[in-house]
């Protein structure tokens, strides 16, 4: 195992690199399994089912697992199996998620949708998701009902996005508790899971699971930052895709707070559908908003709530990683 060079978020230097080494190992395994679960006999089906693995990702929410794990037991069997039924999770809802939002490119390469259309995306998230139960019925009842009621919560959440705020109801709001729901639900679990399955202290599960609903929060927060200030190369999506649909996330609904008039072209194109030209013209004007700064102290609020859970947890490497883990959170978003 220690002979696993680390990646990504381990890579870093804060990260003990004992752990860091340990944890990538785990991460190699949770791939190859993965990639196991997901084949298929029909050629069609493994190679939309392999997609979006193929094409990457972080590891985020395995990640998590990995790392809960060492506040216990990580030697546990069941660990590497939760950790790929949250990836499972996640990557089946990517699937969906492309189809609702037309998107043309996820991790740097043609969406599920663009390539074999929306049928055959929809029915490979399915599929996925099939795929990950059959894996989560061999981890027992309380996993099963954890998973139950975060997939729920995770269909809450794009229902809500969905149907857009209620009359009277604060959009802003809504945005957050969106967010909520379809992205810090899972991380939170991803948390829990390992922090259960390591056999840690009944303390330790209920606050390494607070801790991963901040650190989730903050996550997207970032994600949505990411959206204005980042370039495609360094995303693998399209800069200014929620800019495009009229979507509006957290700067956004700053800048939309503002009454300055030299401000007020940015008003006028913020949540409406936009062309090209709109759409690069918006995002010039929204990266020199002060919106984005507001937007920042946000995330770097919920970071420092994960943080503030993070710091009653027995000292040690696995706590560190996990402190390092909201330090990354942040930085990414420039």
């Amino acid at each position: 195992m220690s002979g696993a060079v680390p990646s990504g978020f381990l890579a870093l230097p804060s990260i003990d690199q004992a752990l860091a080494r340990e944890v990538q190992a785990g991460l190699d395994r949770v791939e190859k399994l993965l990639r196991d679960t997901v084949d298929a006999s029909d050629p069609l089906l493994a190679d939309a089912a392999g997609h979006l693995l193929s094409a990457g990702g972080k590891r985020f929410r395995a990640t998590l697992v990995l790392l809960a794990a060492r506040f216990g037991d990580p030697a546990n069997p069941d660990i590497i199996p939760a950790a790929a039924v949250v990836e499972l999770t996640h990557v089946a809802t990517l699937y969906h998620d492309d189809v609702m939002d037309e998107a043309e490119l996820r991790r740097g390469e043609p969406s599920a949708n663009t390539r074999w259309g929306n049928s055959i995306a929809i029915l490979t998230g399915d599929y996925v998701v099939a795929r990950a139960s059959e894996m989560l019925a061999d981890l027992g009842a309380d996993a099963v009902r954890l998973q139950s009621r975060t997939f729920a919560r995770l269909v809450q959440g794009q229902i809500l996005e969905t149907a857009g705020p209620t009359a009277g109801a604060d959009p802003l709001e809504h945005y957050l508790r969106v967010i909520a729901d379809k992205t810090a639900s899972l991380i939170a679990t991803s948390a829990r899971f390992g922090a259960m399955f390591g056999g840690a202290d009944e303390r330790v599960v209920e606050t390494i699971t607070r801790a991963g609903e901040a650190l989730g929060m903050a996550f997207q927060l970032s994600d949505d930052i990411l959206d204005v200030t980042s370039e495609t190369a360094d995303s693998g999506k399209t800069p200014g895709t929620d800019l495009r649909e009229g979507v509006l996330t957290l700067p956004m609904f700053y800048a939309l707070r503002g009454t300055e008039p030299e401000h007020a072209r940015l008003r006028e194109l913020l949540g409406r559908p936009l062309d090209d030209a709109e759409a690069e013209e918006a995002l010039l004007l929204l990266r020199a908003h002060p919106a984005m700064e507001t937007a920042r102290g946000d995330l770097r609020a919920w970071a420092d709530r994960a943080r503030a859970e993070l710091a009653t947890l027995p000292e040690g490497e696995p706590r560190h990683a996990f402190e390092a883990l909201c330090d990354y959170v942040v930085r990414r978003s420039g």
